[in-house]
């Protein structure tokens, strides 16, 4: 995977829920200035974690069900979901070493 793919309200679950592995939902919107500075770092834990995780991008504007029903109200977030469940919530364009900090003890 080069880099995050999108998903939709419409393939969420089997996408996200459904993994067999860890995934990274970055949730985003086109008008966020911080959403635009995380993206790259997004892309690169993509590629760098590729087959031990999966990274996905869900446009908050496009997609308000299961933005709603996580309570996404500030973006950037990203949500780290393992075995159907949420484990971590990161708000905000946080560098990469403190996302790893969030993310690693999951990935085992």
């Amino acid at each position: 995977m080069a880099n995050a793919v999108a998903v939709t309200d419409a393939n969420f679950e089997q996408e996200v829920l459904q993994s067999s592995v860890p995934v990274l939902v970055d949730f985003w919107a086109a008008w966020c200035g911080p959403c635009k500075v995380i993206a790259p770092t997004v892309d690169q834990l993509a590629l760098e974690y590729a087959g031990k995780m999966k990274v996905v991008k869900l446009d908050v504007d496009a997609n308000v069900e299961v933005s709603s029903r996580y309570s996404v109200l500030n973006l950037p977030t990203l949500m780290l979901f393992k075995d159907g469940h949420a484990v971590e919530k990161m708000i905000g364009a946080l560098p990469k070493p403190a996302l790893l900090a969030r993310i690693q003890p999951h990935l085992s």
